[in-house]
Parts: C-alpha cells; sequence; structure tokens
C-alpha cells in the first residue's frame, strides 16, 4: 500500500481487472486480499480522483466505489465511470441504509448493485462473479452487434447473389438475436437470485411467482409480448425491497406497524423508479407499482379499484399471494399450497379480480394449458454436447444454475456433474427432444 492516497495501486495478476475505490486503506487491503486470493487482477485507489486518473490508463472490467468519500463522493465518482467507460460495470459500496441516496446513485451511475459495510466475503464475492459474468455476455452482445452490421454490409456488396446471401445471414442474424434475448432474461433471473440472497428461504421464491403468472396469463389468453412482461416482472417485484432492513425482511405483514408498515407500502413505488431507466421494463415497471392493489380498491400505494388496475398486476398479486402464505411472508403462521389456495378464493372479488383467480383454478386442477415443448427428462449421465435445455435447472433450494434454452457443452456438462456430486443432489434435466 502505497503512503500517498492520491496514487492508485495496480496489480499485474492475470484474470479480470477490478478497481476498488476507497478512503479507508484497510478497506481496500481488505478487498485485495480478496480478489487476489480468486485470480482477479486487482487495482487500488484511496480517491476518486485517483481512480479516474487510473481508469484513463488501465482497461478495467468492474469498479467498486465507497459512497462517502472526501472531494468526490461514490455517486459522483460512478456517474463519470458510467459517462466515460460505460462498458465498465459499476458497485456501490456503503455504510449506511440512505435509500434515497442509494437510488440516486443507481440511477445517475447505472449501478449493478450495491454492497453494505461489512460485508460477507461469500456474498460479495459472489455478486462480483455474476457481475463479470454480465460484462461478459455484454462485450458478447457488442461483439454480435458488430458481426451484424458487418454481415448486412455484405449482404449490399454481394447483390449479384442476393437472396442466396438473404437467407444465410438472416438465420444467422435470428440467431444471435435469439442468444442476445435468452441472455438479458437470464441476467434478470440472476438479479432475481441475488436480491433473494438475504431471505435465506425465501430462495427461489420470485421464479416460482414469475412461473406461476406466466401460466395464469397463458390461461387467459394474454399475447407473447404481455406474458413476457409478467414473468419479468414475476421476478423482479420485490426489487424494491432491496434497501430493507434484516428485521423489517423477516417480518411478517400482518405484524407491521408504525415506521415498518410505512416502508413496506413504499416498496411498490421504489421497485418502478428502479426499472424507469431501462425502455424495455416500463410495462413490467408498471404492473410491479400496481401489484398490491386490491380489486376492492383498499391497496396500495394509488388505491386503484377493478379494472383500472393493470391486468398484469391483478394477476401477479394472486401468483405473489399464494406463494408468500406459504412461507409466512403475509401471516405469522405459514399454510400449506390447498389451505393457500381456498385463502386466495375465499377473497375473490374484495382483494382479487375473480376472473384471475378462476384462471388460477383451472392451473390447480390440472386442465391444461398450452402445447407442451417436446422434451426428455435425462440424468447427468446421459447428457450430450449441443442438447438444449427446454426448463431452468435449480437446485432443491430453488437457487437458478442453468436457464431454459441454454445450449449444453463437454465441459458445462463436466461442471454440472462435479456439483451434483459436491452437493449431494441428483440432477434430471429436461432438454428438448429433436425432431
Amino acid at each position: 500500500m502505497s503512503s500517498n492516497p492520491a496514487i492508485a495501486q495496480p496489480d499485474s495478476a492475470p484474470g479480470p481487472a477490478i478497481l476498488c475505490v476507497d478512503d479507508e486503506p484497510n478497506i481496500l487491503s481488505a478487498l485485495r486480499r480478496l480478489f487476489r486470493s480468486q485470480g482477479y487482477r486487482v487495482h487500488t485507489a484511496e480517491s476518486a480522483r485517483a481512480g479516474l486518473e487510473l481508469l484513463e490508463r488501465e482497461p478495467v472490467d468492474l469498479v467498486i466505489s465507497d459512497m462517502r468519500m472526501p472531494e468526490m463522493n461514490g455517486a459522483d465518482f460512478l456517474e463519470i465511470v458510467r459517462a466515460r467507460w460505460p462498458a465498465t460495470l459499476r458497485l456501490l459500496l456503503t455504510g449506511y441504509a440512505d435509500v434515497q441516496s442509494i437510488l440516486g446513485a443507481i440511477n445517475r451511475g447505472e449501478i449493478y448493485r450495491y454492497i453494505t459495510k461489512p460485508w460477507d466475503d461469500s456474498d460479495i464475492l459472489l455478486v462480483v462473479r455474476h457481475a463479470l459474468e454480465r460484462v461478459a455476455l455484454e462485450k458478447d452482445k457488442a461483439r454480435l452487434e458488430a458481426l451484424t452490421l458487418a454481415q448486412n454490409e455484405s449482404l449490399r456488396e454481394l447483390n449479384a447473389t442476393l437472396e442466396q446471401k438473404v437467407e444465410q445471414r438472416t438465420g444467422e442474424v435470428m440467431a444471435a438475436n435469439e442468444r442476445l434475448k435468452n441472455n438479458f432474461l437470464t441476467s434478470i433471473k440472476i438479479f432475481s437470485s441475488l436480491i433473494e440472497m438475504r431471505g435465506g428461504a425465501l430462495v427461489g421464491h420470485s421464479r416460482r411467482v414469475a412461473e406461476l403468472a406466466r401460466l395464469i396469463a397463458s390461461r387467459m389468453g394474454l399475447p407473447a409480448r404481455e406474458v413476457q412482461d409478467l414473468f419479468i416482472a414475476g421476478l423482479l417485484h420485490e426489487i424494491g425491497k432491496i434497501g430493507f432492513s434484516d428485521d423489517l425482511l423477516r417480518m411478517p405483514v400482518s405484524l407491521l406497524k408504525g415506521d415498518y408498515l410505512g416502508q413496506y407500502r413504499k416498496y411498490p413505488l421504489l421497485g418502478e423508479q428502479l426499472l424507469m431507466p431501462l425502455d424495455e421494463l416500463h410495462e413490467v415497471a408498471r404492473i410491479i407499482r400496481s401489484h398490491k392493489e386490491r380489486f376492492d380498491g383498499e391497496g396500495f400505494p394509488d388505491a386503484l379499484a377493478g379494472f383500472d388496475i393493470p391486468l398484469g398486476a391483478r394477476i401477479l398479486a394472486v401468483a405473489s399471494d399464494f406463494y408468500s402464505l406459504q412461507v409466512g411472508m403475509l401471516t405469522q403462521a405459514s399454510v400449506d399450497g390447498e389451505h393457500a389456495a381456498e385463502l386466495v378464493a375465499a377473497s375473490r372479488g374484495k382483494r382479487y379480480d375473480p376472473a384471475v383467480v378462476e384462471a388460477f383454478y383451472g392451473i390447480r386442477i390440472g386442465k391444461p394449458i398450452a402445447e407442451k415443448v417436446a422434451e426428455l427428462s435425462l440424468p447427468v449421465a446421459k447428457l450430450a454436447p449441443g442438447m438444449r435445455m427446454s426448463r431452468d435447472l435449480v437446485t432443491r433450494d430453488g437457487a437458478l444454475l442453468l436457464s431454459a434454452d441454454h445450449v449444453l457443452s463437454t465441459r458445462l456438462i463436466a461442471q454440472i456433474a462435479d456439483f451434483e456430486h459436491r452437493s449431494g443432489e441428483t440432477f434430471v434435466l429436461h432438454v428438448r427432444q429433436e425432431k
């Protein structure tokens, strides 16, 4: 560690490059030791100015900045980083729970995640690993977009064989766009899992809510785009709780009062605010804002009633409450699935849209919903490179390992087998059956 706080400290180790910016040398030393042990190249800077100077000289994949620093705070620093090095992913390190300041930093610097001090080493390593995976996805996206531009130029130059070239290139572009779409959805699923990390027993809750909401929407005949928006809203519907204290997260809604109840009633609004900067998620944000409204007008935050509530929000309300009742998020005592379904049915016309409840019960009694994908259920030993996943692969406690539509490779199959051996679980993977 240099004695001069204005000089950034580089690290020549191999691997992705991380820049840690904090005015406390002991914090920088701890982060440096932690990340170097994982094979990352670690740079440190004891001020925002020193961090900017280093970024001028060195390529960096990920920046972790403290919020409170002299001369320039973390929000201002990350806003500059976003403007000048948009491909560098940004994390905020904060020692205080000022939700408005954190929201400002998220919106101005478009940060990927904020981390509170003191941190848990395992948690911060997982956040950084997923963040760097996202950086890799963004680089792949840029490469694919550049490839698409080059292909379009080639089509214009090869006018003599236009029809043949169009067919060839169109197939490649469609495949690239499909990969981008799948990568986007996978990123959202990963982010949803990160949101739930503080919940312990709630791991997988949002994924189950999203899947049930998707099934209800499909049964009610919603267009494909609206079904996808609702699925994403299910994955992210609790994002507004990101600033909640541990005590508030653990407390059932029926026991909330005073300041805790006031904070809880604001989380749909905070969820909408966090997603509004993303054009693709505006409809998702609208659903999340209204998913705690009641059909009788007694809900929040806008006291909407009946069909003034967006249909997606009416569907998400049923799916969310059905699973929340089973894990003790709404009432002090959790209930089983049958009792939860009965409680949902008892509130039709009051808390829930009767048409949504009817569709929900159609799913509960096992009526066909849509044509199923032809698939095979295989143990790990029967997997082969080139197979495509037809469903998400999750652990027994609900953690996402692989997303649907992922194409298996030899290396990936070996990793699944290794995880199966170390965890003691036995996986059955669902893959598409090729015709």
